[in-house]
């Protein structure tokens, strides 16, 4: 017997198995807490933007900006009739796109539009439901943001709406990111089964 053919036998299946093989339960496992805790993140980016502007928290609605004083669920809330996007459609765009931008501000369906995304987007994310649509929303939202701004003030080639947008694809692709959320009972819904965008 050829005692190489024997010893080529009794190697081991981690020598031989290839350097691109599945992640270890020791690498699987953080992720499976690094993506739920970016997946909470994103939804409290979006959540948090959405009841700033609906409630005028005094973050970035309802505070005097010469002042600093803050007009607490104010006139310029969202539940008052202020619009969500008008500020800063017209005053914070630029670039060739900012008159296609500063045409839509005060626009009640564009700002209906807004709010219901930062707040779906918010609310999918932290539920861990609708992952799909919710990402490639959040996704949408976020080049149009960056469309608007056009280029940061401190770096010209990325800003966080990039950054944003890669990770909601990031959330979207990764299995992990589900864990810890009601995606397992969102998929037995019936309706989910039959439209597979609602997954």
């Amino acid at each position: 017997m050829n005692a190489t053919a024997d010893r080529s036998t009794d190697t081991p299946a981690a020598e031989t198995a290839s350097p691109l093989r599945a992640p270890s339960d020791e690498t699987a496992s953080p992720l499976r807490v690094v993506w739920p805790v970016l997946r909470i993140t994103m939804a409290l980016v979006f959540l948090w933007a959405f009841l700033d502007k609906t409630f005028a928290l005094g973050f970035s609605t309802g505070r005097d900006p010469k002042t600093g004083a803050v007009d607490l669920f104010g006139a310029a809330a969202w539940i008052h009739g202020a619009s969500p996007t008008t500020g800063f459609l017209q005053f914070g765009t630029q670039g060739p796109l900012s008159p296609l931008f500063h045409g839509l501000a005060g626009n009640v369906v564009i700002d209906w539009l807004f709010m219901l995304g930062m707040g779906g987007v918010g609310i999918a994310l932290l539920l861990g439901i609708a992952t799909r649509i919710a990402t490639l929303s959040g996704v949408a939202l976020m080049v149009l943001l960056r469309l608007a701004v056009w280029q940061s003030a401190t770096n010209p080639i990325i800003d966080e709406h990039l950054v944003y947008a890669l990770v909601l694809i990031g959330l979207a692709i990764t299995p992990a990111a589900r864990t810890a959320s009601l995606d397992a009972s969102w998929q037995r819904l019936p309706i989910v089964r039959r439209v597979p965008i609602l997954r």
